[in-house]
């Protein structure tokens, strides 16, 4: 054996569960990071911020074949999510029916792509699905969720669509607490998180509040930081990208350290693509800067050797798909369904669905 693989092996045995695991302590996984293709493509394009700003110019061109552009000569791209929400309570109703009318064209493709995810086998049964991702984190997202989710209903297909309950940027650091062995919760009231995507990287200290609530669901983000590193020209290398992130960990340690917290030696991160049980990313990292999916590429033992301790206890680095992380903030708020899945509506479209353990283990 190589002294890698030795040493892969042994971030994965101390960190008392798997990257990518998938049984974790209250769901267990049953699919993620699904590429669907159908013959325009990928699904997922047809649902990410992108594609909306598509919509959107689709609608304004309608509009200028006939008269003046009710959103004026900015272009689609430039609106900010807050802007085009003012635009729908605004008074001008024309322009705020133009933005409408992209809420119902997106919310159609919604439907659609949800529908190719529940005919999947390991979609079989779906009961809700959350929709996080930035795309959420707005009015017009939480209409175009809504409207989509009534779509569904009135077909007849039984299931739920909703934003998640967190904010986005909180909800994917959030969701490193359910990466966790219950065990390391033991003696600490936080633990660190990160949150890698296509634009930015996030990282967070995450108070438990176990003491309030022993499911985890008063958990909150006490601090975080933010790096956006598509902003940044030159693009950043891979190695420069990891660099900024150790020194944002870093920078939150000491936070942590004179705020009296008492920190896990833990650090959950979610990522982009298909997490291999080694740390490794197969594919799917493609939005990132550099190449992550590198065989010579291991994101959690470059963290792990540049913070070896936490609070003078070795630190354990657990790896899993971004979407996954996100989904499993949702864990306290899905104890009423057995199966449930979420999708993330960002650069692209994440996806993940788990089933309860609790019912899993009632019914067998």
């Amino acid at each position: 054996m190589t002294s890698n693989g030795t040493a892969k092996e042994t971030s994965v045995r101390e960190a008392g569960i798997a990257h990518a695991a998938q049984r974790l302590p209250s769901v267990i996984v049953d699919d993620y990071n699904i590429e669907l293709k159908d013959g325009d493509g990928f699904v997922g394009d047809r649902v990410s911020k992108a594609a909306f700003r598509e919509m959107l110019e689709t609608c304004r061109a309608r509009m200028r074949a006939l008269g003046p552009d009710p959103l004026g000569d900015r272009d689609s791209c430039d609106f900010s999510k807050r802007r085009l929400d003012h635009i729908l309570l605004a008074e001008d109703t024309l322009a705020s029916g133009t933005v409408f009318s992209a809420i119902e064209a997106f919310a159609q493709e919604l439907a659609r792509v949800v529908r190719l995810f529940l005919a999947q086998e390991g979609w079989q049964g779906t009961q809700a699905i959350a929709v996080g991702g930035g795309f959420r984190d707005s009015r017009a997202g939480c209409l175009a969720i809504g409207r989509a989710g009534y779509l569904l209903r009135a077909e007849g297909i039984d299931i739920t669509l909703e934003p998640i309950r967190h904010h986005p940027d909180e909800g994917g650091l959030i969701g490193a607490v359910h990466l966790a062995p219950a065990w390391i919760f033991s003696g600490y009231d936080s633990l660190l998180a990160v949150d890698i995507g296509g634009s930015n990287i996030r990282t967070g200290v995450v108070t438990t509040n176990l003491r309030k609530a022993p499911d985890l669901s008063r958990s909150e983000v006490w601090r975080s930081e933010i790096w956006r590193h598509r902003d940044d020209e030159p693009t950043p290398t891979r190695d420069e990208a990891v660099e900024r992130l150790i020194d944002m960990l870093t920078d939150l340690i000491r936070r942590a350290d004179r705020a009296n917290l008492s920190l896990a030696p833990f650090i959950g991160i979610g990522c982009p693509g298909l997490i291999e049980a080694d740390g490794t990313i197969t594919r799917g990292g493609q939005n990132l800067p550099g190449n992550w999916e590198s065989d010579g590429f291991n994101l959690a033992e470059r963290v792990a050797a540049s913070i070896p301790r936490i609070g003078g206890h070795a630190t354990m680095v657990v790896m899993h798909n971004d979407a996954v992380v996100q989904g499993l903030s949702e864990v306290p708020d899905r104890k009423d369904v057995t199966r449930w899945g979420i999708l993330t509506i960002g650069t692209g479209l994440g996806n993940a669905r788990f089933t309860n353990r609790e019912t899993e283990q009632a019914e067998g």
